[in-house]
């Protein structure tokens, strides 16, 4: 079965790939998800449009991951205020997009949530080291600080 993804998949492929893949993974998992659409002429002449909105939100090598790499790591403080228990406990946990919120209050640049690597699900107040795969030769790393807002 031939696929166009909309989504990434990973090992699979990027947003606007075409791919060949087994029919019942096609039909059962990635197109119920949302992840792709089926292969058709016309739809073929979408990819230029989900590639070019790839190519908007993506780093475009890696000089300029190195860039937002010195940029992350040089914001002194990325915090964010949850709601919190007496005992420091979070009411739920914290997503990759309350992250990037962070990142974006703190001055940062903005990121692709996806490409947030946190360390578990963040569910108490404290410090937490947060990895970001901006390239597949760069990697940045910063420290969330989860304070308990009032």
């Amino acid at each position: 079965m031939k696929i166009i993804l909309t989504q990434e998949v990973s090992g699979l492929g990027a947003p606007g790939d075409i791919v060949e893949v087994k029919d019942g993974y096609g039909r059962n998992y990635l197109l119920p998800q949302g992840f792709a659409i089926t292969w058709t002429k016309g739809a073929e002449k979408q990819v230029t449009v989900i590639r070019r909105a790839r190519q908007a939100r993506e780093i475009r090598g890696v000089e300029h991951a190195n860039e937002v790499k010195a940029t992350l790591e040089g914001l002194k403080t990325v915090s964010l205020g949850a709601r919190s228990g007496a005992g420091g406990r979070l009411f739920g946990s914290v997503t990759p997009a309350d992250v990037v919120g962070a990142i974006r209050a703190a001055g940062g640049p903005s990121i692709d949530r996806r490409r947030l690597d946190l360390p578990a699900h963040i569910k108490s107040v404290g410090a937490y080291s947060v990895g970001v795969k901006l390239h597949p030769e760069v990697t940045a790393r910063f420290t969330l600080n989860v304070t308990p807002s009032k």
